[in-house]
């Protein structure tokens, strides 16, 4: 697949998206992170809403405060990994807004509101898409802008870490998202993501692609995920080799749960 860069984003000031949607990168940068985690500002009736504020970093939560130029109504939540909910606390406590999120998580943060698949939200749909989080929630507009989160991003594959990221669920809620459409998607990290039900039909593709190539590597002979991962992934950096392997135990745990393979303390093989 082809992915998309953008030149390094400034820090503390808004970048303007489309009308009534700016964000702000945070200062997080790293080989999972891109630039850093995506907070978005959204126009919203009496004031501003903030989805995904970020990493704790009271700095960024100040600036995103100092940045909204109105009341902070709403602190929308795509999934509870530290790079999304981690400021959420800090920046409650300078606003007093609410934090909303899918309520069943693994780390156990409890949202004042919790949204469910379908509820609504702002003028948005909320579409629960587990996969690479038990909690993840995109957030579609009506106009087909989609907060896509971490589940579709433009820089780069998400990956699926079990035992809290599954395959098999990822894959279900690709599903759902090309039975939705869209014209924009703004993920979680990364740049806006034009035309997105290309990528997204790629994605599902590669996807399942991965999947056949996991099953032809399986023998009667059990095999490690890191001996796979060396076939599979070739030369790989090793600064995203954790993040493959992560995603190979993750096809093989679907695989097996498909009857397909079997795993016998900690080797791997066909069924």
């Amino acid at each position: 697949m082809t992915f998309l860069t953008e030149p390094e984003p400034p820090r503390g000031i808004t970048i303007p998206v489309v009308e009534g949607i700016r964000r702000i990168v945070a200062r997080n940068r790293g080989p999972m992170t891109y630039h850093g985690t995506n907070t978005y500002l959204i126009d919203a009736p009496g004031g501003v809403a903030v989805l995904d504020p970020g990493p704790l970093d009271e700095e960024h939560a100040q600036e995103v405060r100092d940045a909204a130029g109105a009341p902070i109504t709403h602190i929308l939540i795509t999934h509870a990994h530290h790079d999304h909910i981690g400021n959420a606390a800090a920046l409650q406590a300078l606003t007093g807004a609410p934090v909303y999120a899918y309520p069943k998580n693994a780390v156990g943060i409890v949202p004042d509101v919790p949204l469910h698949n379908g509820d609504a939200i702002l003028g948005m749909t909320c579409l629960h898409t587990p996969g690479h989080a038990p909690d993840h929630l995109c957030f579609l507009r009506p106009d087909g802008i989609v907060f896509s989160g971490d589940h579709v991003m433009s820089w780069r594959s998400t990956v699926v870490s079990p035992p809290h990221g599954s395959m098999a669920a990822y894959m279900n809620s690709i599903r759902l998202l090309l039975d939705r459409g869209g014209v924009l998607y703004l993920p979680g990290h990364g740049p806006p993501l034009p035309d997105p039900m290309k990528a997204v039909r790629k994605l599902y593709t590669r996807r399942s692609e991965r999947e056949r190539e996991v099953v032809a590597a399986l023998g009667q002979t059990p095999r490690s995920v890191a001996d796979m991962a060396d076939e599979l992934y070739g030369n790989i950096s090793e600064a995203l080799r954790p993040a493959a392997e992560r995603n190979l135990t993750a096809h093989l745990i679907k695989l097996a749960q498909d009857g397909l393979a079997i795993e016998d303390d900690g080797l791997w093989r066909s069924a």
